[in-house]
C-alpha cells in the first residue's frame, strides 16, 4: 500500500507518518520510485503500537524508541524482549533513598514478594522499574499513615495476579511471536485505563451495596 492509504488505515495522518519515519519508530518503506515507498501490514501493526504509546500512552518519542528497539533484539529470548520493552516505558517518579520510609518500604515489598513466591529476579530486582515503581508507592502511603502492610497489599497482589494471567491469554491471541510481543506492550498501556475505570466502578457498586438505601448498614 502507498502512503495514502497506509494513513486512511491507520487513521494517523501523513505528516505524523512521515514524522515516525523520521524518527526511527516506523520502519521504511520499500522503494518504488526516488519518491514513492510501498508499506505493508507490518507497518500496519507497528503504526498501532506507536499510536498505542505516544497518542494515547503519552510515552516519550525516545522511550518509544528504547521499546521498540527492545521488541527488535532478536538475541533476547521471547520473554526477555517482552520484559525489556515493558522496562522501557514510563514507571513514574523514584522514591527518595535518603528517605527511611523508602528503606521501610522495600523491606515491605520484599516480605510482600516473599510470601507471594514471586521470585523473578530479572522482574523484582533493585533495578526494576516495576519494584521501584511499588517501593514509591508505599512508602508515599506510610508517610501519609494508610495501611500498607503486607497484609493490606496481599490482596491486590494476588488480583493483579488474575489480571496477568488474563494479559498473556489475550497476548496469545496473536499468531507470531513478533505480534504477540506488540500486543503485549500496547496492551499494557491500553489496559492501564480500563483497569483504572473498572476499579472506580467496581468501588461505587460496593459502596452502594454495602451503604446505599437498601442496605443492611443504610
Amino acid at each position: 500500500m502507498r502512503l495514502a492509504e497506509l494513513s486512511t488505515r491507520s487513521g494517523v495522518s501523513t505528516a505524523t507518518i512521515k514524522y515516525y519515519l523520521r524518527e526511527g519508530l516506523l520502519p521504511p518503506g520499500r522503494r518504488v520510485t526516488a519518491t514513492q515507498s510501498e508499506y505493508d501490514e507490518s507497518h500496519l501493526q507497528r503504526l498501532r503500537l506507536v499510536r498505542a504509546l505516544i497518542q494515547v500512552g503519552r510515552v516519550p518519542i525516545a522511550s518509544a524508541r528504547e521499546v521498540l528497539t527492545a521488541l527488535e533484539d532478536e538475541s533476547l529470548d521471547h520473554n526477555s524482549r517482552l520484559g525489556t520493552a515493558v522496562w522501557a516505558l514510563p514507571h513514574g517518579p523514584q522514591a527518595p533513598e535518603d528517605d527511611p520510609a523508602t528503606d521501610a518500604a522495600r523491606h515491605t515489598v520484599d516480605a510482600l514478594l516473599r510470601r507471594l513466591g514471586w521470585e523473578n529476579a530479572q522482574a523484582y530486582g533493585a533495578d526494576s522499574p516495576a519494584y521501584r515503581m511499588l517501593v514509591t508507592a508505599v512508602g508515599t502511603l506510610s508517610r501519609l499513615g494508610y495501611p500498607c502492610a503486607v497484609d493490606d497489599l496481599a490482596p491486590y497482589a494476588r488480583s493483579a495476579g488474575q489480571l496477568a494471567v488474563a494479559d498473556l491469554d489475550l497476548v496469545e491471541r496473536y499468531e507470531s511471536p513478533d505480534e504477540q510481543l506488540e500486543a503485549a506492550v500496547a496492551l499494557t498501556v491500553l489496559y492501564e485505563p480500563v483497569l483504572l475505570s473498572l476499579r472506580r466502578m467496581a468501588q461505587a457498586e460496593e459502596s452502594n451495596r454495602r451503604y446505599g438505601q437498601g442496605s443492611s448498614e443504610a
